[in-house]
């Protein structure tokens, strides 16, 4: 975004601000966003209001099911529990603003929930299995109909995921990018192997997917409960992506992994009987996924944190091909890698693609 635009929509919040507070732009990919102290006749049950803007031309790593989060937060208010609430402002719609740190932000104890933010967690679980998909049909949606998987088709779900990140990454972005994954000996021909691996998937029941429940998009609010935030990447499919989706992100230890995959099997079986079926036969080739798909985004978003070029960023290139080099390994099985590029290839792959002319090319 440039800088005219950014000042554009903070000037957007200070029209819409009651005092000068304005807290930002709070950090996020998709968005530019602020958080601004509302009008006191506006009623609102919440103090500060959340103004967000979208980042025009960016890239979505994720597949999106539904066109306006603002509009699923609307259908959702009274369904699940602690999300965050909304107030009209003519047209514009303001989210309100979690008060409290994330949880990633506080001291996590060997990657561990506690006891409450462990039952909150199971709670949303509960919450989101029980919305039944069709009583968001008002919420429009972004992609066509016959572009859907029928009800249950838990393989379908994931063929279209798969197709996703072969177009996202490998199609549209081949010309800037496709040297920079060639070098890395990463190719998208390795996902076939994903796809055939998906054939034998069980047939679960569809339900509403968070698809992005990490450790920064849980706010813990001064009374020490959790909060759940940024729905942009909601959608619907099978159940079992939420919880591959979570341990993906979350990296828990191995025991705790264990703990948390039973707790979501347990309470989601609870509420839609069916919704886990065969989930642990499954649960690994959905996983499989995630590791896939995270080498396909990490390697453009090391590219962005390393840029602008001509020259990587020579102070953060190190650890930055470190943490490139433990996504290639965690993917190497699902990806069928010939190997793991060592670290000084990592740095040597970067180093060349950015003195190239596919560095600077439009993407």
């Amino acid at each position: 975004m440039t800088a005219d635009a950014a000042s554009e929509v903070r000037r957007r919040a200070a029209e819409l601000s009651s005092d000068d507070r304005i807290t930002g732009p709070l950090k996020g990919y998709h968005h530019e966003a602020y958080a601004i102290t509302l009008p006191a006749e506006l009623g609102a049950r919440f103090a500060r209001g959340k103004l967000r803007e979208p980042r025009p031309g960016l890239l979505w790593y994720d597949r999106r099911c539904f066109d306006s989060e603002d509009h699923l937060l609307m259908e959702l208010q009274g369904r699940i529990k602690r999300i965050p609430e909304y107030v009209e402002v003519g047209d514009v719609i303001l989210q309100g603003f979690i008060e409290g740190r994330t949880l990633g932000s506080g001291p996590l104890r060997g990657r561990t929930l506690s006891p409450r933010h462990t039952g909150q967690l199971g709670q949303l679980f509960r919450e989101l299995v029980a919305i039944k998909t069709d009583e968001l049909e008002m919420v429009e949606r972004r992609c066509k109909r016959e572009d859907r998987p029928p009800d249950g088709d838990a393989t379908g779900f994931l063929h279209r995921l798969i197709h996703f990140t072969e177009d996202q990454f490998c199609g549209d972005h081949v010309k800037q990018y496709g040297t920079l994954f060639d070098e890395l000996g990463v190719y998208t021909a390795k996902l076939d192997g994903l796809k055939r691996r998906s054939e034998t998937l069980t047939d679960r029941p569809f339900t509403l997917i968070h698809g992005d429940l990490h450790w920064h998009n849980f706010i813990v609010d001064s009374a020490g409960d959790l909060w759940t935030i940024d729905w942009e990447l909601a959608m619907i499919g099978d159940p079992l992506y939420e919880l591959a989706t979570h341990l993906h992100l979350m990296r828990y230890p191995e025991r705790e992994e264990v703990r948390i995959a039973e707790l979501w099997q347990a309470e989601v079986e609870s509420v839609l009987p069916g919704s886990s079926l065969n989930w642990d036969r499954d649960l690994p080739v959905l996983l499989a996924y995630k590791r896939a798909q995270s080498v396909f985004t990490d390697v453009i978003r090391t590219a962005l944190a390393l840029g602008p070029g001509p020259e990587p960023n020579w102070r953060i290139l190190p650890r930055a091909a470190w943490k490139l080099q433990r996504v290639l390994a965690a993917a190497q099985e699902p990806l069928a890698l010939a190997g793991v590029p060592t670290l000084r290839q990592v740095m040597s792959a970067y180093t060349s693609w950015f003195r190239s002319s596919e560095a600077r090319s439009e993407p």
